[in-house]
């Protein structure tokens, strides 16, 4: 069998080169055009290799090509096919050389353009040119009359046949092959993009308008991969832990369609695809990349948040120690969710958030037997920090004093601490005090947190009531509010500036904490005042949460907050100036004068403890340029006038409570006018003495009244002066 068909491919190759020999270039064969008619061509080329050849005919005055397969010349000229039966001899005896020039081998169209014989008819009567040996001389012949020869006639099932045998050739020559072939990759091509479009856009919904970013952040997720932190890794000891969380797009975004631009690969870093136009209006994504003690995304739960922040710092409480919690990031970044519990609807469950979490292993290490032997006392407090003021949460917002004792301890005088037996009661007192807590509206969200609200789990002796150990959980307030320090309100703009310096005061504080012998700022704001004894010593520890927004329109309140976090983990010892006692002497030294720097700090000894300590902290922050001159005027024109309306209000009250006091002797000085034996002179000498001390009184009142109106332009005048504050 296979030698049988090795037979037939060697008969089949004899049988195309037979074919070829007939094709020669000048044969005159029949073509059939593709609108049926039949006529006359000469073949001009033949290609084996394709099995084809060209032939050219005139019409209406022009030369005119193509090219025609073999099969298709045999199915309209059946004289030159080769019979099956003849394997490979001709179907006609070869004439001739001479007798067969004549009649095969015509001129080609192009020959006879370029020569001088006439051009011949449509009906190809073409001229024959030749030689003959006599006389020595070449002879031109008259060229034969060439005869019209009709279609012959085809039987239609063999042109079918034909037809059918020739279908895969398609009668196309090798450059147009070529040229479909590169026309069939492109359509192919242009098909494969399309599904991917299509895929793409099935994927995303083009009806966003930032559906060509969501594309690339999806893009850029595919191709980075990660793992991202598992509730079962062990958790690492930090002194300061700083971590990120990431929570997920919520309702108002979605109906927005706002697009996630935070991702958070794996247990340490987290990325911030910015959204930028080049000048051209081409979309392309700046990606920023941050690195953190943990990184959690939005499927990580509040228990899983707890375990690797808040957790080991309970243990520190019972070793004498100071724990700090803080729950940082901009309004509506999930504050409130991570630190009092979960929401459902306007209903919070404060069983799983953070307070609650921390109550439940207080009580339970309270438990344990060598921690009863300690007998020890539970007790919490919750207040706020508003605008420099502290207010105590547990007692109808009642306005507390922050001092320091003869030993240098800062006491918050009057706050009011409730013995806690159990969770249940510390729930109670975290629901009570959240009713009273101050809030707003700012540019990023409607219900905003305009205060620093700190809740305190505190160990005492129970005998002696002596401090052993506090464990302090702090809701700050949203730092988009601390953007607001242009504002044209100037209860905003004192809002603002205040968080805006305190925030920047716990920086610097947590990050003097990994610092030994590093000066603590603690006086430039009430909110590290407070926070002192949680920054100072060996068994001090904090934690930070710095809580985030995925959507693309809080992308520039995400990269403040993440660059804040960034900062407070940058513990790396730089060229710090000292403070006051730690200081060296400025002004000259070794006959070198003082840098304005020095002399700045130098003046800074004559200032009051609080605005030595801001001097401090301004001149700290300017190294890394996120402070200028301006805004410490600013923050020192603030404090002034916060001070300054403490006094002016506490003036005031003294003046009305005096005014009572001198209308008390007036009622009674009038009673004993009508008396027969009243000496008038005695009534005449009191009235004097009484309207001399209102006199004074309100002079007093009024010297401090215009003392705060300066301060008040000084503050105005700061503000306008301030472009941007450095990112909190």
């Amino acid at each position: 069998k296979l030698r049988g068909h090795f037979l037939d491919a060697v008969s089949f190759a004899k049988v195309s080169f037979s074919m070829s020999e007939k094709l020669a270039v000048g044969t005159r064969i029949s073509i059939q055009r593709s609108d049926g008619r039949v006529h006359d061509a000469v073949v001009t080329s033949v290609n084996n290799a394709t099995r084809c050849v060209t032939v050219e005919w005139f019409e209406h005055g022009e030369t005119k090509g193509k090219e025609v397969d073999f099969p298709g010349v045999f199915a309209i000229n059946p004289e030159l096919r080769v019979a099956k039966e003849q394997g490979v001899r001709s179907i006609a005896k070869p004439r001739s050389r001479q007798s067969e020039r004549p009649m095969q081998r015509l001129q080609s169209p192009l020959a006879l353009r370029n020569g001088n014989i006439a051009a011949p008819s449509p009906r190809l009567s073409t001229p024959v040119i030749s030689q003959q040996r006599g006389g020595g001389r070449l002879r031109q012949l008259k060229p034969p009359q060439v005869r019209q020869i009709p279609p012959p006639a085809v039987d239609a099932s063999q042109v079918k046949e034909s037809k059918q045998g020739s279908a895969a050739a398609k009668r196309k020559s090798h450059c147009v092959k070529e040229v479909e072939k590169i026309r069939k990759q492109r359509e192919e091509r242009r098909a494969k993009h399309a599904d991917v479009v299509q895929q793409r856009k099935d994927d995303v919904d083009v009806s966003n308008p930032n559906w060509e970013f969501l594309r690339m952040v999806r893009e850029f997720r595919q191709q980075i991969g990660g793992k991202p932190l598992q509730i079962s890794e062990p958790v690492g000891n930090h002194r300061i832990c700083v971590c990120v969380r990431k929570r997920p797009l919520n309702k108002k975004e979605i109906s927005k369609k706002d697009i996630d631009v935070v991702t958070t690969p794996d247990k340490e870093n987290t990325i911030v695809h910015e959204c930028k136009l080049k000048v051209d209006l081409t979309k392309y994504l700046e990606n920023h990349q941050f690195r953190f003690d943990y990184s959690f995304g939005e499927s990580a739960t509040n228990a899983m948040v707890y375990r690797f922040t808040a957790q080991p710092l309970v243990e520190t409480i019972f070793d004498r120690g100071m724990a700090t919690c803080f729950a940082y990031g901009q309004t509506g970044s999930g504050k409130t969710h991570t630190m009092g519990g979960d929401f459902h609807g306007k209903e919070q469950d404060c069983s799983k958030g953070i307070y609650c979490l921390a109550a439940q292993d207080v009580f339970r290490l309270a438990k344990l037997s060598k921690n009863r032997s300690k007998d020890l006392t539970i007790s919490s407090s919750f207040f706020e920090i508003y605008s420099g003021k502290v207010f105590d949460l547990l007692n109808e917002r009642k306005k507390l004093s922050v001092l320091e004792d003869g030993n240098q301890v800062v006491q918050v005088v009057g706050l009011e601490e409730q013995i806690v037996d159990d969770v249940a009661d510390v729930l109670k007192l975290i629901e009570s005090g959240n009713i009273v807590r101050t809030s707003g509206t700012t540019s990023a969200n409607q219900h905003s947190s305009r205060s620093h609200a700190i809740f305190q789990i505190i160990l005492r002796k129970r005998t002696t009531g002596k401090l052993y150990g506090k464990f302090s959980l702090i809701d700050l307030a949203g730092n988009e509010r601390g953007a607001d320090t242009s504002s044209a309100n100037r209860q905003t703009r004192m809002e603002g500036a205040e968080i805006n310096k305190s925030l920047l005061a716990l920086k610097e504080c947590i990050r003097a904490l990994g610092r030994k012998g590093a000066h603590l700022p603690f006086r430039a704001s009430k909110l590290t005042q407070v926070l002192r004894d949680s920054f100072i010593g060996d068994r001090a520890r904090t934690c930070m949460i710095a809580m985030i927004s995925p959507g693309l329109s809080s992308c520039e309140h995400t990269l403040n907050t993440l660059r804040y976090a960034d900062r407070v983990k940058e513990l790396e010892s730089n060229a710090m100036p000292k403070a006051k006692g730690d200081r060296e002497e400025a002004g000259t030294a070794n006959g070198v004068e003082s840098t304005p720097a020095a002399a700045k700090l130098e003046a800074a000894r004559l200032m009051s403890p609080a605005d030595n300590d801001l001097v401090f902290l301004h001149e700290s922050l300017k190294q890394s340029q996120e402070s200028t001159d301006d805004l410490l005027t600013l923050h020192e024109a603030m404090s002034h006038l916060v001070e300054g309306q403490e006094e002016l209000v506490e003036e005031h009250r003294s003046v009305v409570q005096d005014f009572k006091d001198f209308s008390n002797e007036e009622e009674q000085l009038l009673a004993h006018v009508d008396d027969p034996d009243y000496d008038i002179e005695v009534y005449v000498q009191r009235l004097t003495e009484i309207l001399a001390k209102r006199k004074a009184k309100t002079q007093q009142l009024e010297e401090k009244l215009d003392a705060f109106k300066t301060q008040l332009q000084e503050e105005e005048a700061a503000s306008r002066r301030v472009k941007r504050p450095p990112f909190v």
